[in-house]
């Protein structure tokens, strides 16, 4: 087995705990009040598609730098995803065993995509 497959199955798992953020995200949100339709339901819900469309877009540019890119794009939105489900569970949306169960897949993405950035980088030298 070489290197490039060992990396594309790194790849491939990141999207995937990505996608299943999304659906969890979506899950959690159909809970929060009407209201908050267009407010942190909308917006939870776009930072948790941007992490596994930018996984994938940045993997299908084909450029080493460019995926790099997106990757960094989609940590920002993880990033944004974490804040968002702060407030979440300050404002009540949330309770804190639902918040902790969808932090641990979160965090587990987060870990991820740093890895193959902090990698990817590191390779650069």
């Amino acid at each position: 087995m070489g290197q490039g497959t060992v990396e594309f199955r790194c790849k491939l798992v990141v999207w995937e705990k990505a996608v299943q953020l999304c659906t969890a995200i979506y899950v959690l949100t159909r809970k929060f009040p009407r209201e908050e339709l267009y407010g942190l339901t909308n917006q939870l819900r776009r930072a948790s598609v941007s992490i596994p469309s930018n996984i994938a877009e940045g993997y299908g540019r084909g450029t080493r730098d460019q995926y790099k890119q997106f990757l960094s794009i989609a940590l920002g939105s993880y990033m944004e995803l974490q804040t968002q489900l702060t407030i979440a569970v300050r404002l009540g949306f949330l309770e804190p065993s639902e918040f902790e169960k969808v932090e641990m897949l979160a965090s587990e993405v987060g870990k991820m995509l740093s890895a193959i950035l902090s990698k990817l980088r590191s390779s650069d030298s």
